[in-house]
């Protein structure tokens, strides 16, 4: 979690991509990474992020949001209208 806000872009690209493999079909890590403070920087990426750090927090975001606490905090967050000008653009 703490590359996705220090670390270099290919880092930041990288640890989206392993949060979002992390929480595929395992409810367990999805409340892990959210309880670990992941959600705000993967929003985060959504708006700063190179294309592949986006890609990789959109996945990442989308298997969180399975947990229905963490669908909350996502748009808590802030991450609808990222989302949203990454399927319109």
């Amino acid at each position: 979690v703490d590359l996705l806000t220090s670390g270099t872009d290919v880092a930041q690209e990288n640890a989206a991509g392993a949060l979002s493999k992390l929480a595929t079909n395992s409810d367990s890590m999805v409340v892990v990474i959210a309880k670990a403070g992941g959600i705000p920087p993967l929003v985060d990426l959504l708006t700063f992020g190179t294309g592949v750090a986006k890609e990789h927090a959109a996945g990442a975001l989308s298997k969180l949001a399975v947990n229905s606490d963490n669908e909350v905090a996502i748009a808590e967050a802030g991450a609808i209208p990222p989302l949203v000008e990454l399927v319109t653009s």
